[in-house]
């Protein structure tokens, strides 16, 4: 099974660690291809980062074709911001591409309580897993 894995890049580490546990039951998994260039950047250096790749390399595009390939979708929400379970901009559009490809969208955490998206979350109908990936496989 093939899983593309969505996430805030401020948390490119547990992506990694993620990805590694899939590989491990024998699944291939794929966080962004620039996740390990974020490991061990504290938040404003690794926003610094972010922006730069999606300008000089189209990071947004390059996610999207790993989405077109996958079976599954997991979307990696922690916490962030004061708010439990966040999903950030760039996750809520990957979601909204597995969406439109209908593919199965998978949410580690709760969908989070967030003014202005949360209703279009909900009508994407993400299963939540509450933390166990075992439910996706």
């Amino acid at each position: 099974m093939v899983i593309a894995i969505c996430h805030s890049m401020q948390y490119a580490e547990k992506a990694l660690e993620v990805q590694a546990w899939f590989q491990a039951r024998g699944h291939e998994a794929y966080p962004s291809t620039f996740s390990r260039e974020f490991v061990g950047l504290n938040d404003e250096e690794k926003e610094m980062l972010k922006l730069r790749q999606k300008y000089e390399h189209d990071a947004i595009r390059e996610h999207w074709y790993v989405i077109q390939k996958a079976d599954k979708v997991l979307i990696l929400n922690y916490d962030k911001h004061d708010i439990p379970g966040y999903i950030g901009g760039n996750s809520f559009l990957e979601m909204g591409f597995a969406y439109i490809l209908n593919k199965p969208i998978y949410v580690l955490n709760p969908i989070p309580k967030m003014p202005y998206y949360e209703t279009e979350i909900i009508a994407m109908r993400p299963i939540i897993i509450n933390g166990d990936l075992e439910k996706i496989i």
